[in-house]
């Protein structure tokens, strides 16, 4: 067995690659990516449906770009719903229910439409180690044991990344820590001891209750992307206008990404 861009090589055994594109820029992909793009026989591809097609429109042109003499498969399958109203200890349950879910789609395109000696990828945006299920879902799915293959992972830019560069800002401040939650945990309460707070996932604006805070915010949606929106500034002048270009946004496409950064001023 030996190793080739970043991916184990052994005889007759289905070899999966979890490839970290970046934000949405296919000029973010490392020459790490850009070669097991380029080894890779099978692409699976979730549809999210109709309204987040633009995304799979994306994955389409990176893979033109960078792979464009390559014969090569695309196979889709939809992805399952998630129960998006649990809220408080239903939220695991819902989360665990949609990871299963997936698993089981995972499971049945690895098993039928991968030969076993061909390597498939999925590819996930940004990088595969923050806030991505991929990774332990593909763990799920080798506990089954119905059907058997190695994976290895190819970082990317995380989203986190490429905000803290498209405001030319770092994230964080000289021997200071950073933390990174999601907007549900924000809602509870600003970390404790942390003035530096990256926030994902964050469905409902818990920035808001911070209006009143010396907080700075470093915001942006779709970045990376020819629909990519910054905006920064104290909370109370910045949120106003982030609520507003929020909403008009998931009205124009009805899907967003967003994270932002908040930044206590120093108390020095």
């Amino acid at each position: 067995m030996g190793v080739v861009g970043g991916v184990r090589q052994t005889r007759d055994v289905r070899r999966i690659q979890v490839i970290g594109i970046g934000a949405g820029d296919p000029e973010q992909l490392t020459l790490q990516a850009v070669r097991a793009l380029r080894g890779t026989d099978v692409f699976f591809v979730l549809d999210k449906g109709e309204i987040k097609a633009d995304l799979t429109g994306l994955r389409r042109d990176l893979l033109d770009t960078h792979v464009p003499d390559r014969t090569y498969r695309v196979v889709e399958a939809s992805d399952p719903e998630r129960d998006r109203t649990a809220g408080g200890a239903a939220y695991a349950p819902a989360v665990g229910d949609w990871r299963s879910a997936r698993a089981g789609v995972y499971e049945r395109l690895i098993g039928e439409e991968l030969g076993e000696d061909e390597t498939g990828a999925f590819l996930v945006w940004g990088d595969p180690s923050l806030y991505d299920s991929t990774l332990g879902i593909l763990e799920d799915v080798l506990e089954r044991g119905s059907v058997a293959f190695e994976y290895d992972v190819v970082p990317g830019v995380s989203s986190v990344s490429a905000l803290a560069a498209r405001h030319r800002t770092g994230l964080n401040r000289v021997a200071r820590p950073v933390q990174i939650t999601t907007g549900r945990r924000l809602a509870e309460g600003f970390p404790e001891g942390v003035d530096d707070v990256v926030v994902m996932l964050d469905a409902h604006q818990a920035f808001r209750r911070y209006a009143h805070e010396d907080i700075d915010i470093y915001w942006g949606a779709y970045v990376g992307t020819p629909d990519e929106i910054l905006v920064s500034g104290p909370i109370a002048e910045a949120a106003p206008r982030i609520e507003r270009l929020r909403a008009e946004a998931r009205e124009r496409k009805g899907w967003i990404m967003d994270t932002y950064l908040l930044r206590r001023r120093s108390r020095d």
